[in-house]
């Protein structure tokens, strides 16, 4: 931290000034000036000017830098990230946010960390499938998109075994639903395309550079899918829930066109805004049947003819393998787990 290097070079007595400290910092020295109003009046700590060495320093001794103190909702937040980095052990991402968090963390009032510890014992955050993921290969897609240069690698397609040459001016990484995506230009077919990080491989940076445009906006390009997918289409989706479903689905926000209206007997209409169908298909099927569709009607036969494939499945499984016993002691759930969704 900046403050923490300027509390080191003050302490050593060496009569640093904002000037000096923006060159080894690599900061403007309007930043360092800031650094140091805000350590002498927020941290009260015992900082003067010397006209005659043109520098900082320390009126008295200050053997250590003071503690910051957060309120009790920052120190809340603080702990939501640190349960959220666990679950990125393993990942290529894992290190720097884990050197971000105990960035954030080193300068808290031992009492504090205290506070954080005892929160911990007591929450605990899930993520589902976090995804493994080539730590090299990341590495040279991020350093592709805030470079601004042509990537190219081999791509293997959705449910295919063969792969092919691509290149792309990759202007966004994007994770959706725990997995990475590269959003770029295709250089190929000549439009914006999403491709999937891990199924990308042999990644190379090319010579030269290109402009990423300057009216693209993730948000913008997004604002359709559901999730990641991107279709051309536009499709108002509405499904009503039962009792069971509304209770889960109550207070959550899945889609920023979603809206919500509240029906009798505490069932639920929920409303989409779509440019496609693909990620809403499985998120109605997620609901089991605890959703009903209203319309579009081609989702409607999309759904009906996956579940009807399901069943099929399902009942010639059944006529080969033996019904699986549930052991003593378990009832079989009804209608859905009581965790919710």
């Amino acid at each position: 931290m900046r403050m923490l290097f300027i509390h080191e070079q003050l302490k050593k007595g060496k009569f640093p000034n904002c000037r000096q400290l923006s060159l080894e910092m690599q900061v403007n020295w309007r930043t360092v000036h800031r650094d140091m109003n805000f350590m002498r009046n927020e941290l009260r700590l015992p900082i003067a000017y010397d006209k005659a060495r043109h520098g900082y320093f320390y009126t008295k001794l200050v053997s250590q830098f003071p503690g910051v103190t957060i309120s009790e909702a920052e120190l809340f937040a603080l702990l939501v990230a640190q349960k959220a980095v666990a679950h990125y052990r393993g990942t290529p991402y894992h290190k720097p946010l884990k050197t971000a968090f105990e960035k954030l963390t080193i300068n808290l009032d031992p009492k504090e960390v205290v506070h954080l510890q005892n929160l911990g014992e007591v929450m605990d955050i899930r993520v589902a499938g976090p995804e493994d993921l080539d730590e090299e290969n990341f590495q040279v897609a991020t350093r592709a998109v805030q470079q601004q240069r042509p990537l190219q690698f081999e791509y293997r397609k959705f449910a295919t075994k063969d792969f092919e040459v691509r290149s792309l001016h990759p202007y966004q990484m994007v994770c959706a639903n725990h997995r990475w995506y590269v959003v770029g230009h295709d250089l190929r077919r000549k439009k914006i395309r999403v491709f999937v990080l891990s199924r990308m491989r042999e990644l190379e940076i090319l010579p030269g550079s290109f402009e990423r445009p300057a009216d693209f906006k993730i948000g913008d390009f997004l604002k359709g899918s559901f999730g990641i997918f991107k279709g051309q289409d536009d499709f108002q989706v509405v499904i009503d829930l039962d009792r069971w479903a509304a209770d889960v689905m109550r207070g959550r926000r899945w889609h920023e066109s979603q809206q919500v209206t509240e029906l009798p007997g505490g069932e639920m209409r929920i409303e989409f805004h779509l440019d496609n169908l693909e990620e809403i298909e499985s998120w109605v099927l997620s609901w089991g049947a605890h959703a009903t569709i209203i319309r579009p009607r081609v989702l409607l036969e999309r759904v009906h003819a996956t579940a009807k494939a399901v069943a099929e499945a399902c009942t010639a499984a059944l006529a080969v393998e033996p019904i699986i016993q549930a052991k003593p002691g378990i009832t079989p759930a009804k209608g859905g787990s009581q965790a919710g969704k």
